[in-house]
């Protein structure tokens, strides 16, 4: 085998994803196993058993909600092919992806990340904020400028990685919550001296939360920070660098007070059809500082 398709899902309807990916792998003529991770899901399931019809296709189930990183650890202990392709279930299949291009591109590198990107589509107002976020983000998205800093721009999303490599280094389980499992991947990645080629084969995210389900993602992902940001090179994350800063120039007392005078009015701007990104960031600095 090849080829591992590693998709980890908790409540969300994959189907359309993994009939795709497994269309493309027959016309390209990838020898390929499509292994999905069931974190526990308590709703939407009946395409498990529709999905499994398909000929080297499988469910993996936890019991138990595992969390981001050890259910892509234990997806890759399932898996049998010579390179893993991590892919969220939020993602959609475009015309232009190709199997075959990334794998003949991993000759080159141990590592390969091929992007992703949004459709420019405006969503309903109370998803606005994701929106922003995302479409801001996608101008910094192409292979030329995520190969400035290879190993710091590391996606889960779409990530080709040889199996013999993966498996020396795994993600980390410390990340039980949402956020920085693919970062500290990365870094883990630059410490062993292990190559990252960016490449442009992007998948499409389809997964705009809401406003007010962004924003506890984003205080979930500030709590998983805090928890490693020891371990992680200041360099490695914007927040992390200035908060060291601030630290450095003991002015780290007077962004908590203002986060906190401003907390409120900010998260109403956040959660309203008109959120502001520069507030966005100073909302996640100061809750990052205010955790103890």
């Amino acid at each position: 085998m090849k080829l591992s398709i590693l998709i980890p899902t908790y409540n969300y309807n994959a189907r359309a994803l993994v009939c795709n990916l497994h269309r493309l792998a027959q016309e390209e003529g990838v020898e390929a196993e499509i292994i999905i991770g069931d974190d526990a899901s308590t709703n939407d399931t009946e395409w498990f058993a529709e999905v499994e019809q398909l000929s080297h296709v499988s469910v993996m189930h936890e019991t138990v909600n595992q969390g981001r990183a050890i259910i892509r650890n234990h997806l890759a202990d399932a898996s049998h092919g010579e390179w893993l392709w991590f892919i969220d279930a939020d993602a959609e299949v475009p015309p232009t992806f190709s199997l075959s291009i990334a794998l003949h591109t991993g000759t080159m590198a141990p590592a390969v990340c091929g992007g992703l990107y949004h459709a420019d589509v405006k969503p309903a107002p109370e998803k606005m904020l994701r929106y922003k976020y995302e479409m801001d983000a996608d101008e910094k998205r192409s292979a030329d400028q995520r190969s400035e800093f290879p190993h710091h721009h590391i996606t889960t999303f779409n990530l080709l990685v040889r199996r013999d490599v993966f498996l020396q280094i795994r993600f980390n389980e410390h990340c039980d919550k949402y956020g920085y499992e693919d970062v500290m991947f990365g870094l883990e990645l630059e410490r062993h001296r292990i190559a990252v080629l960016h490449i442009e084969d992007p998948l499409i995210h389809n997964g705009l939360d809401t406003n007010s389900e962004f924003l506890e993602k984003t205080e979930i992902a500030m709590h998983s920070l805090h928890k490693i940001s020891s371990s992680m090179p200041s360099d490695g994350n914007g927040i992390v660098r200035v908060a060291r800063h601030l630290q450095e120039t003991k002015m780290t007392w007077a962004v908590r007070l203002l986060f906190k005078l401003l907390r409120r009015p900010i998260r109403k701007n956040l959660l309203g059809s008109h959120p502001l990104l520069p507030l966005f960031q100073f909302y996640k600095l100061g809750y990052y500082l205010c955790l103890k």
